[in-house]
């Protein structure tokens, strides 16, 4: 048991450690599904290069990623992404950052 929630940990953790990925976990908390291209960090930069290098790294890196630690499931064939079965484990802790997002570092949220 204490296992499975330190690996869960680990997981979530590793998932917050990218902008790209806490974007896309917090958009989940407010609308389920989504459509994949509503994930995508325009607004992150204006260059066309840079959006597109984002873009390919979340359809390659990130969006993989949450869906091996279940935090997401990603259709890729209809471009949907819905909260994963293990979406509810890490919510208290995705509603508490988000609630507490004033107190945190600057650029962190």
């Amino acid at each position: 048991m204490l296992y499975d929630i330190m690996a869960l940990l680990d997981d979530l953790f590793e998932s917050l450690s990218r902008e790209q990925r806490r974007r896309l976990l917090f958009q989940l908390l407010e609308h389920n599904p989504l459509d994949e291209l509503e994930i995508y960090p325009r607004d992150v930069t204006s260059d066309r290069d840079e959006s597109n290098r984002l873009r390919a790294q979340m359809y390659h890196v990130h969006l993989p990623k949450l869906a091996t630690y279940g935090f997401i499931d990603w259709d890729r064939d209809e471009h949907v992404v819905r909260k994963g079965s293990n979406f509810d484990e890490i919510r208290p802790v995705l509603e508490l950052l988000c609630e507490r997002r004033d107190a945190l570092p600057a650029g962190s949220a």
